[in-house]
């Protein structure tokens, strides 16, 4: 069984809306403490947090096109029972990234499987 967290990011931030890359990244790291803490009791979630996965955790960071995919995706997974927190960077109200809670990568991965890696 291999535990994975999915980070699923907009492609257009850096070249349509001009965000450098640290923001980005910020963005997506402030994602994944939020649903790591909304999660925390979750069986799953503990396990891939426990000090002995620390050093071999999984995660797969995906690029997806718009806010408009973005936004689809979010209401997909919803509907699915897929748990995961859709960040909105405030006060500009811009949807920026969908990080999953860690889940078995079997029961997830097909959800994903259009996406390619973030570049």
């Amino acid at each position: 069984m291999t535990l994975i967290q999915y980070i699923i990011i907009r492609k257009d931030l850096i070249k349509v809306l001009k965000w450098n890359l640290g923001a980005i990244i910020a963005n997506s790291c402030h994602a994944v403490a939020a649903i790591n803490e909304l999660t925390k009791d979750d069986t799953i979630t503990r396990s891939y947090l426990s000090e002995e996965n620390l050093d071999r955790m999984h995660k797969c960071v995906l690029g997806i096109d718009n806010e408009e995919a973005l936004t689809g995706l979010h209401n997909k997974l919803d509907s699915a029972g897929i748990i995961h927190k859709l960040w909105i960077e405030m006060p500009e109200n811009v949807g920026v990234c969908i990080a999953l809670k860690p889940y078995n990568k079997e029961d997830v991965q097909d959800y994903f499987k259009d996406l390619k890696l973030f570049r």
